[in-house]
């Protein structure tokens, strides 16, 4: 009796056993066959992160708070200050300083100021500066030593960095090339030349009348060059090299005499690439109407700029003039020219150029007090037959203004230099100072013979 019972339930569980066995492969008929060799394999297809379902509007991917998770997703930086400014120009601030100011400089995305809009800066500790006469630059002077925090304020139009931008302000001035002075840096079309460009020449207003408006080729050691500017329009550089001439001094550019812009000459490339083409060595001038030490700093800046793609083997000279008596240097007083004269030359000879400072007879005398620049070269500008300045020893003459030369349509001043100039060697700098001997060579005489 246990034992038929014992079979029957064995039975049942087998049945059981099967049943399951046979619910579970008909669900799964497809994979059993494959196993079983009746049917082939399914291709394996690989899955790429790129691969997502398409939805039938369009939608990628059926997980709608996927970028919620996703740790790139979001800048953490907020970059502009407001949306009302997003949709603007990008703008940002540079900088610099010379001594106890500082310059703040609206850009644009391409490096160009951004002139016409009053934008306002915030100096931290200082209160608000205003871009008034909206040219891109706020200037604030007399400000103490250290470390200065600026940020520039919301402005209609304009996409605003929601930065602040330090700088370190120097009590004392050091005579350095400043980093961004090219955005100081303009055209003739950016201003009004007649307004700006009013250099008078002295010379010409003490001239004696006994000038002499030849080429000078028998005067010794001396060598015979001229002076350029836009003046003198399209020069052919072959042509004033054939004709006998073994220098040029060309102006690259000047400071506003109403604005106080600095500018550059509009013919300042062709004509030194032209002159240093036709194998003539070359040296630099620049009109100053500085007002003080750091912009003339700031102008030295601008000419070591500009020249230092070429080779220079001439001084770089300061031309101090007059600007017809209105000019915004004009009224300074002796001193005061004089201090910013020295941070000019002083500026050049740190950065390895030879300088000097050209001016006529009676601006030497009366207008400059050159006890005090007495270590760098003199260019005099005196018309007349034999020059009467013999205050200090003098390294060029301009003669005249009315000379001529193969090659230039317009009367061009002329010029002897009795320095031992070695195209050789570029940039040198003195290291005599003040007594009449310069680098082995000897200025003229103070009786002015030559």
């Amino acid at each position: 009796m246990d034992s038929k019972r014992m079979r029957r339930a064995m039975t049942g569980m087998i049945v059981v056993f099967l049943a399951v066995f046979a619910v579970i492969a008909i669900v799964n008929l497809d994979t059993v066959k494959r196993k079983l060799g009746f049917a082939p394999e399914e291709p394996v297809q690989e899955e790429t992160p790129a691969q997502e379902e398409e939805l039938e509007d369009g939608q990628i991917g059926g997980d709608l708070s996927a970028f919620m998770r996703d740790e790139t997703f979001f800048d953490p930086e907020v970059k502009f200050k407001s949306i009302e400014s997003y949709s603007g120009r990008n703008v940002s601030l540079m900088m610099s300083s010379v001594a106890k100011d500082l310059r703040i400089m609206v850009v644009d995305s391409v490096g160009r100021l951004v002139t016409g809009a009053d934008f306002t800066v915030t100096i931290q500790g200082m209160g608000e500066y205003t871009d008034n006469d909206k040219d891109g630059v706020i200037y604030v002077d007399g400000l103490r030593s250290g470390e200065y925090s600026v940020s520039l304020n919301e402005k209609d139009g304009f996409r605003v960095p929601n930065t602040i931008t330090t700088i370190q302000v120097r009590q004392d001035i050091e005579y350095r090339v400043l980093d961004n002075i090219e955005y100081l840096m303009v055209t003739e079309d950016d201003i009004d030349p007649a307004k700006e460009d009013k250099a008078v020449n002295g010379a010409e207003e003490d001239a004696d009348g006994t000038e002499n408006m030849e080429l000078q080729f028998d005067n010794g050691s001396a060598k015979l060059g001229i002076d350029v500017s836009k003046w003198n329009q399209e020069i052919d550089w072959e042509a004033v090299k054939d004709a006998g001439i073994e220098f040029a001094i060309i102006r690259c550019g000047y400071r506003g005499a109403t604005t106080g812009a600095l500018v550059i000459d509009p013919r300042y490339k062709e004509n030194i690439e032209g002159a240093i083409s036709a194998g003539i060595p070359v040296g630099v001038y620049f009109f100053t109407q500085a007002l003080d030490e750091v912009e003339a700093v700031e102008e030295a800046s601008m000419v070591i700029r500009l020249i230092e793609d070429y080779d220079v083997d001439y001084p770089v000279f300061l031309d101090s003039e007059s600007a017809g008596g209105r000019g915004r240097a004009d009224g300074l007083d002796n001193d005061d020219r004089t201090k910013a004269h020295r941070a000019f030359l002083q500026t050049m000879e740190a950065a390895g150029y030879e300088t000097g400072v050209y001016a006529s007879r009676n601006w030497l005398r009366d207008r400059i007090d050159m006890t005090k620049l007495s270590d760098y070269r003199i260019w005099l500008a005196e018309y007349a037959d034999v020059p009467t300045y013999d205050d200090y020893y003098y390294h060029m003459w301009q003669y005249t203004s009315k000379g001529t030369v193969d090659g230039i349509s317009t009367n061009v001043d002329l010029n002897l230099c009795y320095m031992n100039i070695d195209t050789s060697i570029n940039h040198a700098k003195s290291a005599a100072g003040y007594s009449g001997v310069v680098n082995g060579d000897t200025g003229n005489v103070p009786t002015g013979e030559d």
